[in-house]
């Protein structure tokens, strides 16, 4: 983790690369929020799992290659990130247009979060998102 510590808490799960799974991720990582005590970043988790997980469908899953979701707390952040097969198309913030109908995740990634950042892998890439901990010393 970038800036952070070990976590504190984690979960992982991979899921098939179909659009309803992306609802099922958002509620996930939503319900780990409250769960983990960090009710006030929920909202904010929920829509950058929306986002990143939009983005691996569109962008970045091949057919039967599973994505995954992990997230992560520490003292300081509460991470999200998404893994894709798809290494060699790293995303990238651009301007849409008032018509277009995408364009704008990673803008609203860059927006909500503190920080966020591409990891290329060996296979894929991972997509991570972290909002800082309201309150936390040094967030």
């Amino acid at each position: 983790m970038t800036g952070s510590c070990d976590p504190d808490r984690h979960d992982a799960i991979s899921y098939t690369p179909y659009p309803q799974n992306i609802p099922v991720a958002r509620r996930r990582v939503a319900q780990l929020a409250v769960d983990w005590g960090q009710s006030g970043v929920a909202a904010d988790a929920a829509l950058l799992t929306s986002e990143l997980c939009i983005n691996a469908l569109l962008y970045g899953c091949l057919h039967d290659r599973l994505f995954r979701v992990e997230t992560s707390l520490t003292a300081k952040a509460f991470r999200i990130a998404v893994t894709d097969p798809k290494g060699e198309r790293l995303p990238e913030p651009r301007t849409a247009d008032d018509g277009d109908q995408f364009g704008r995740g990673l803008l609203i990634v860059r927006t909500l979060s503190s920080r966020w950042a591409v990891e290329k892998l060996t296979v894929g890439k991972t997509v991570w998102a972290e909002l800082d901990i309201p309150g936390a010393p040094n967030a």
